[in-house]
């Protein structure tokens, strides 16, 4: 599928994500229980949680601005696989969400890159 249905799918599925990434991403900077206590059982520290709902609201920006959108995919990426491996391997909550975020968000990842990386292209000629 190519053109414009693309398109729209596209950004439906980034405003979508983008909704869900700053609700996720308050929760961890507002310290909601839940998200402390998660964070608790990873045992990394609080200092995880703030950097990670500070990504997931920068991630959840990014992906509403067209040019950028790819790098949206790829912060939000990075943190899903995060979430992904310390689920399976750290905590035992099931993975599928952190999955099913993951994938999503790579695949806005992957189909918004040329608009992304025609800013490296252009920022690359001047000289």
């Amino acid at each position: 599928m190519g053109g414009k249905p693309r398109n729209i799918i596209l950004w439906v599925l980034q405003v979508i994500l983008a909704g869900m990434f700053v609700m996720a991403g308050a929760s961890k900077l507002a310290g909601t229980q839940d998200m402390v206590k998660i964070f608790q059982d990873v045992g990394a520290g609080q200092w995880l949680r703030y950097v990670t709902g500070s990504l997931e609201l920068a991630g959840a920006v990014l992906l509403l601005v067209p040019r950028l959108s790819a790098l949206g995919g790829l912060i939000l990426t990075g943190v899903m696989t995060g979430a992904f491996l310390t689920c399976l391997f750290v905590i035992d909550e099931s993975p599928v969400s952190a999955a099913v975020l993951l994938v999503l968000a790579a695949a806005v990842m992957w189909n918004r890159r040329t608009l992304t990386l025609g800013i490296v292209g252009q920022s690359g000629t001047s000289a």
